[in-house]
């Protein structure tokens, strides 16, 4: 019988103008405790990214994004924070900054498999 899992999820979101306070959805960190799950999905709606801004800073965005998810994945080369333990990675990528590349508030929720949660969510909040 599967049991129900808590889980937490943050949206990571693009602010090319933080005193406009708009901001683009371009993906999701989901963390599951019991499980030591972490995962990130990431997609740049570059037409959506060009609505808000005439210079983005693509490739800087791009860096970002690619970085969120090494560090996730505990990549030994994405620096010392992707060394840290699954929760405390996790506690890293969703501190409240005042960046271009930023995380939502934390989510919790329940589900049975975090990897097809995490699918569902980012199909609903970035795509």
């Amino acid at each position: 019988m599967q049991q129900h899992h808590l889980f937490e999820y943050a949206v990571i979101r693009i602010v090319p103008r933080v005193e406009r306070e708009e901001f683009l959805n371009a993906g999701v960190i989901l963390y599951c405790a019991k499980l030591q799950f972490l995962q990130v999905m990431t997609g740049l709606n570059e037409t959506r990214l060009s609505a808000f801004c005439s210079e983005p800073g693509r490739e800087e965005i791009i860096q970002h994004l690619e970085a969120i998810k090494r560090i996730s994945m505990g990549d030994s080369t994405a620096g010392p924070i992707a060394k840290l333990d699954v929760a405390a990675r996790f506690r890293w990528l969703t501190a409240t900054r005042s960046t271009i590349v930023q995380p939502s508030k934390v989510h919790p929720g329940f589900c049975f498999d975090p990897a097809t949660t995490l699918l569902k969510l980012y199909s609903q909040l970035v795509l």
